[in-house]
C-alpha cells in the first residue's frame, strides 16, 4: 500500500523484538511445528491458539490417499529448515531465510476480527490466523493485493489454514455470490485468482476449491463490465504495483494535483498496463483450470478463449519486437493517447515469463535484456523527468523486494542459474544491511532502507518513509528459495521440482517441507538447472511426490549444466 507516513502500529515495538529472534531460536522446543506456547514466550504473540496437525501420518509411511474434503491438507504450519554446504552462502542465504520466516510467521501472523475480514464468512475460527501486510501501516489491512500475493509466495504452501485464511479474508458476498471486495483499486482483484488456484493446488480441497471458482467467475465477470477496452482488447487501470502516482511518467501525472494516490489524476483510470493485463491472462486461465476441474468444460472452455484474447492483446500492443522486450503501459485519453510506454516494469516482466504471456524465446530475451540497478531489478527503469538518482520516485528506481523476487523466480524459470543467483543475493544482501529486516522498500544504488519521493498531499514532492516488517518482501524471498532454488512446483499430479541450484551452493537441503499429508526432505546436488539423476526414498525415480504421499519422504536431486 502506499501509505506515506503511517501511522505507528500497536504492537510495532514487539515486532521489532521478534525481529532479533532467529527461525532456529523459534523452533528450539517445538520440532518442525510451532505451538503458541513458544511464540508466546517468544514474544511473537497474535496468534492465539495454534491448531494441531489434523490426519497426521504416521512417520516413514509409504504412498497413501490424502484425508478427504482438505486433500490431507495440515492445519496449522511447519517451518522447513535450509541448510547450505557452504558456509558463506548459509551466513548469507540461509540467514535471509530464517528472517523471512520469523518476519511472516512470527512478526505478521495475526487474528483476523471477524468483523473486519470474515466479510464471506469463510475465514476458519479458531485460530482465525491470517497474514497482514506488515508493520507500520494503519489498521485495518483488508488488502487485496497483499492477501493474494502472500498466499501465492508461500503461506498457503508452508501453513495451508493461515493461507487459506488470508485469501478469504478479502472476500465478500454480493448478491450475484461470493467476489473479491469491490474497492476503488479494482485492478488488484484478479492476482486473487492466481493465489486461490495455487492454494487447490497445494492442498488439494475440493470444498475451498468450489468457493474459489465462484469467486473467480464474479470476479472476472465484474471487472470485464467495467475495464475492458474493447478497440484495444486489453483491460484498464493502473499497473500491479503502482498504486501510487510516482510509478508513471508526465502524463499521466501532471502538475497541480495534491495527492500520491494514481486514481486521483486525469485518465490513470484508463492505463493498459503490462503486470496488469499479464494478471488477467494468468486468472482467466487459472478459472479455467478451475472450471474443468469441477466438471464445467463450456465455462473451461470460455475461460481460455478470454486468456487467448488478452495475450494476442499483450502481444499486438505492449510486445517490443525491436528491444526483445514489453513496455510498460499504453496511454489513456490524455496528450499521448493511444502511445505505448517503453519504460521497463519489473513486475510485468516477471509476470509475462512466469505465467506464459511470453513464449520460451522471448522469456529468455525479457530475462536477458532486463537493466538491473547496483541492488536489484527495480520497480520501473529509468528515473521519470521529475525524479533522479538523488530523489529517487517512490514507485520508480527503487528495489520494492517483491518485485525484485518475481524476476528472480522468472530468472530461474527461464534456466540462467547466475542472474537467479545475483537476484538472491543481492535481496539477502539488503536484509543483512538492514538489521535482517524485510522492509517495503530499498535505495537501488546504495542499498539503504528508503522509500523514495512522491507528490504528496501539498502537491509538492515529499520523501515518503519505507515501512519494516513488509509481509510480502519475505514472502517474495521465500518464493525464491521454494519455488526457484528448489522448483517447488505443485500440479494436481503431485509435488514437482525442477530446481534451479547456482554454482558453488550445493550441497543443499530443505529440510521438512510440508505437502498435504506428507514431508518432504530435498537435497540438491551438483550446479545448474537440468537434472542428471534423481532417488526418492533411495529409489530412482522422478522429481515428483504424489498428491497422495503420506509420511515422511527423502528426494536427492543431482543437477548438472
Amino acid at each position: 500500500m502506499d501509505s506515506g507516513a503511517a501511522a505507528e502500529e500497536p504492537g510495532r515495538e514487539a515486532g521489532r523484538q521478534a525481529r532479533r529472534l532467529t527461525r532456529r531460536g523459534v523452533l528450539g522446543t517445538a520440532g518442525t511445528g510451532i505451538v503458541a506456547g513458544t511464540l508466546a514466550a517468544a514474544g511473537l504473540g497474535g496468534l492465539g491458539t495454534v491448531e494441531a496437525h489434523a490426519d497426521s501420518p504416521a512417520q516413514g509411511g509409504g504412498w497413501g490417499s490424502p484425508a478427504s474434503g482438505t486433500g490431507g491438507a495440515r492445519i496449522g504450519y511447519t517451518l522447513p529448515t535450509l541448510t547450505f554446504g557452504d558456509s558463506s552462502t548459509q551466513q548469507l542465504v540461509g540467514t535471509a531465510y530464517e528472517s523471512a520466516l520469523t518476519d511472516l510467521f512470527g512478526i505478521n501472523t495475526a487474528y483476523a476480527d471477524p468483523g473486519t475480514y470474515d466479510a464471506a464468512g469463510l475465514v476458519t475460527y479458531p485460530s482465525g490466523s491470517f497474514i497482514r501486510a506488515g508493520g507500520g501501516y494503519p489498521l485495518p489491512q483488508r488488502w487485496t493485493r497483499d492477501a493474494a500475493v502472500n498466499a501465492w509466495n508461500a503461506a498457503s504452501l508452508l501453513g495451508p489454514v493461515i493461507g487459506r485464511n488470508t485469501l478469504w479474508s478479502v472476500v465478500e458476498r454480493a448478491d450475484a455470490g461470493l467476489i473479491v471486495q469491490q474497492d476503488n483499486q479494482w485492478w488488484d482483484q484478479v492476482v486473487w485468482v492466481l493465489g486461490a488456484w495455487n492454494h487447490y493446488l497445494i492442498t488439494g480441497d475440493r470444498e475451498f476449491l468450489a468457493d474459489a471458482y465462484a469467486t473467480a467467475a464474479h470476479t472476472l465477470a465484474a471487472r470485464k463490465a467495467k475495464n475492458l477496452n474493447a478497440d484495444f482488447g486489453l483491460y484498464q487501470g493502473p499497473s500491479f504495483m503502482n498504486d501510487g502516482i510516482a510509478g508513471y511518467p508526465a502524463p499521466p501525472w501532471t502538475t497541480g494535483v495534491d495527492s500520491s494516490f494514481v486514481l486521483d489524476y486525469p485518465h490513470t483510470d484508463e492505463l493498459m498496463c503490462l503486470s496488469t493485463n499479464c494478471l488477467y491472462y494468468g486468472a482467466y486461465r487459472a478459472a479455467g483450470e478451475m472450471a474443468q476441474t469441477l466438471g464445467q468444460p463450456a465455462d473451461a472452455a470460455a475461460h481460455r478463449a478470454a486468456a487467448r484474447a488478452v495475450r494476442e492483446a499483450i502481444d499486438t500492443h505492449l510486445w517490443r519486437e525491436d528491444a526483445g522486450t514489453y513496455g510498460y503501459f499504453v496511454h489513456g485519453q490524455d496528450a499521448s493517447a493511444g502511445r505505448l510506454d517503453t519504460s521497463q516494469e519489473g513486475a510485468g516482466l516477471a509476470f509475462a515469463v512466469l505465467l506464459g504471456v511470453a513464449d520460451a524465446d522471448r522469456a529468455r530475451r525479457v530475462v536477458g535484456a532486463a537493466h538491473w540497478q547496483p541492488h536489484g531489478i527495480v520497480n520501473v527503469w529509468p528515473h521519470f523527468e521529475r525524479f533522479s538518482d538523488d530523489k529517487p520516485g517512490r514507485h520508480n528506481v527503487l528495489v520494492w523486494p517483491m518485485v525484485h523476487s518475481m524476476f528472480g523466480h522468472a530468472a530461474a524459470a527461464v534456466g540462467r542459474a547466475d542472474l537467479f543467483a545475483r537476484a538472491v543475493g543481492e535481496l539477502a544482501a539488503l536484509v543483512r544491511g538492514s538489521d535482517n529486516s524485510f522492509y517495503e522498500l530499498y535505495d537501488s544504488l546504495s542499498g539503504a532502507v528508503d522509500g523514495g519521493w512522491q507528490t504528496g498531499g501539498d502537491g509538492t514532492a515529499s520523501h515518503f518513509t519505507s515501512q519494516p516488517d513488509q509481509a510480502w518482501s519475505a514472502t517474495g524471498y521465500l518464493r525464491m528459495i521454494l519455488a526457484g532454488l528448489f522448483g517447488v512446483d505443485c500440479t494436481e499430479q503431485g509435488l514437482r521440482l525442477s530446481p534451479t541450484l547456482p554454482d558453488g551452493w550445493g550441497p543443499v537441503t530443505l529440510g521438512g517441507l510440508p505437502y498435504r499429508g506428507a514431508t518432504v526432505d530435498i537435497t540438491l546436488k551438483g550446479a545448474g538447472t537440468r537434472v542428471r539423476a534423481c532417488t526418492v526414498d533411495g529409489r530412482r525415480a522422478a522429481p515428483l511426490v504424489p498428491a497422495g504421499a503420506t509420511g515422511h519422504h527423502t528426494v536427492e536431486i543431482t543437477l548438472g549444466g
